[in-house]
């Protein structure tokens, strides 16, 4: 086991009210069944816990989505994460949230429990766009709960998502106008994706829908970031921009390849070197922790695909990829390959080159176009 100074625990909550017509997440429709879920998930921290040899830094309860959790749960949850790490040690402890759960009560739950940031999943102030999109809150709720956050001083992010059925660029103008007025501390900006399996993706199929044009999106995001400069947020990563200090530190650890463990059905842990994880099935996932057994199936990554994963990850941030770390755990024919590679890019202006690799804000929505040539197959 690799010693580590930094590590994350995210937990899956893999339950809704209902599902957004957009999500490839995995979750169901049982929120009843959440007793049942968090002794599971107890059980599994108490069985993997030693994967990760430190203390946690970050912790990150996501879904689906926690906020349908009753606070005793919640509680309960924590209560098992505090007898197992130092919670002092932890910087960020973030829970998500939908608008329509936004109470004062629940508020005052998180913060008695250790909980100093939410991330609430906005994605518009347009209650057409909402409906299109089959969230359950309104615009009226979610401006509600922004002010509950904004009046408790809490250190918060929203979701914001462009290139959605039948918006347009001044429907995208007006939202966007709206969040810069709020000033939320971190905003979370999304392209939509059609994902396999999702409600969307088969409206799309059968002609119901149509996906916004590149061009579209392209001035979509162009206008999100020049108005989010204008404002004094740091775009940090491809899809996310803050107020000086006000980054996730959990998702900038995903970024920087530190090690975290993901409990609970579909959620993924990396250590360092192996890769863990859990089926995305909720019966699946139960079965085995009432037996006492580990869910998470292994991922032992070669050095090819261990390469690939840096590539990927250190291309989405601002600060781009050291290419100093890649010579640390790489052999010199990477390096060179990754010089053969990159050049042509380089010369094009989709790439940057100084003492590490960078894609210009500019062509961010491109990102993976970008990163597939520079990839080991």
């Amino acid at each position: 086991m690799l010693p580590i100074a930094m590590a994350g625990l995210y937990i899956h909550i893999p339950f809704c009210h209902s599902k957004c017509s957009y999500c490839d997440f995995y979750s169901g429709l049982r929120p009843a069944a959440a007793a049942g879920y968090i002794d599971a998930v107890i059980a599994e921290l108490q069985l993997r816990r030693r994967e990760i040899n430190t203390d946690f830094t970050t912790i990150y309860i996501g879904g689906g989505t926690p906020s349908i959790i009753p606070a005793a749960e919640t509680q309960r949850l924590v209560d098992a994460i505090a007898a197992t790490t130092d919670m002092a040690r932890v910087e960020e402890f973030t829970i998500e949230v939908n608008p329509e759960d936004v109470t004062d009560e629940l508020l005052t739950a998180y913060r008695a429990m250790g909980v100093n940031r939410i991330s609430m999943g906005v994605q518009s102030f347009d209650n057409e766009l909402l409906a299109a999109i089959n969230r359950r809150h309104t615009a009226a709720e979610a401006l509600a709960a922004i002010d509950l956050l904004r009046e408790g001083g809490w250190n918060y992010s929203i979701d914001l998502m462009f290139g959605l059925p039948g918006q347009t660029m001044e429907m995208w103008q007006a939202d966007v106008d709206r969040a810069m007025k709020l000033r939320p501390p971190h905003i979370s900006a999304y392209l939509l994706s059609y994902e396999p399996g999702t409600r969307l993706y088969a409206m799309l199929c059968a002609g119901k829908v149509t996906e916004a044009p590149e061009e579209l999106a392209d001035a979509m995001q162009q206008y999100f970031t020049r108005s989010a400069a204008d404002n004094g947020y740091l775009h940090y990563e491809i899809s996310n921009y803050s107020q000086p200090g006000r980054h996730s530190r959990h998702n900038s650890a995903y970024w920087d390849m530190s090690p975290y463990l993901g409990l609970g059905a579909s959620a993924h842990s990396y250590d360092g070197r192996v890769r863990r994880i859990n089926p995305p099935d909720i019966k699946r996932y139960l079965a085995a922790l009432a037996d006492r057994r580990i869910a998470a199936e292994t991922e032992e990554e070669n050095i090819d695909e261990l390469f690939n994963d840096f590539i990927i990850t250190g291309l989405r941030t601002a600060d781009g990829l050291s290419l100093a770390r890649l010579q640390e755990r790489f052999p010199e024919s990477f390096i060179a390959d990754l010089h053969r590679d990159a050049a042509p890019l380089i010369a094009d202006g989709q790439l940057q080159l100084t003492d590490r690799l960078a894609i210009p804000e500019h062509h961010w929505l491109k990102a993976d176009a970008i990163m597939r040539d520079l990839l080991r197959i």
